[in-house]
């Protein structure tokens, strides 16, 4: 590979967007997941990984560009797992691949620009732009709050199912 940051390319129903690579911590392909009813649209539910309620943020829903995964077709569809202070993932329509990007491909865009500076980068890869997004900033913090607070309840039935 060239030097370059690396980015995950995903898309998001249609929409070519990239991860950095260090925030990723693995690719999943979509497994049954469980929705707590009144649950936000954007969230698709909980993922039980070893034990532990990992939310599952629905991308297309929550940036406004599709219908819940319940409405969609969601065989296909990818969960993102990304590093981060407490365990989270995110659904794209479509894990590609992974690329190196060379610096001068990569232009910084305000924070004022798109909600809570989610989308940090306009990445150059051929003759298109794909959005780079931040991790940290895909929720606003009350989301994050409310996300929290959610998953503390998600944990907390699991618990009770435990042996």
């Amino acid at each position: 590979m060239t030097a370059g940051t690396a980015y995950l390319l995903v898309d998001v129903a249609g929409t070519p967007c990239a991860l950095p690579r260090e925030a990723v911590r693995e690719v999943l392909p979509l497994p049954r997941l469980w929705r707590p009813p009144g649950a936000p649209a954007a969230l698709a539910g909980f993922l039980n990984l070893a034990g532990s309620a990992v939310p599952v943020l629905d991308l297309a829903v929550l940036f406004g560009l599709g219908r819940p995964v319940a409405a969609r077709q969601a065989l296909y569809r990818h969960l993102v797992l990304v590093h981060g202070a407490t365990p989270q993932a995110l659904m794209v329509d479509r894990a590609a691949d992974v690329v190196r990007v060379a610096p001068d491909q990569v232009r910084p865009v305000a924070d004022a620009a798109t909600l809570n500076g989610c989308v940090a980068a306009e990445i150059r890869l051929g003759e298109g732009l794909v959005h780079g997004l931040s991790v940290d900033r895909i929720l606003l913090a009350e989301e994050r709050v409310r996300l929290a607070a959610q998953t503390r309840d998600a944990q907390a039935r699991l618990a009770e199912w435990a042996a």
